[in-house]
């Protein structure tokens, strides 16, 4: 049976959990109708990426 051999450290347990906090805020406007958006990701309005139309959205 795998035990750990000594007690993991205050500060190996901190390092360990300092990016549990972190939360997805970055959204980003988009350039052809103004709608909040995910970075590098298609506009689920308008349908277009990188100033072109990539989906046709109705």
């Amino acid at each position: 049976m795998a035990v750990p051999k000594r007690k993991t450290s205050p500060s190996k347990r901190g390092m360990r959990r300092s990016h549990d906090s972190l939360t997805v805020d970055a959204f980003s406007e988009c350039s052809n109708c103004g709608e909040l958006k995910r970075p590098h990701h298609v506009c689920g309005a308008c349908g277009h990426y990188n100033g072109r139309e990539v989906l046709a959205v109705a």
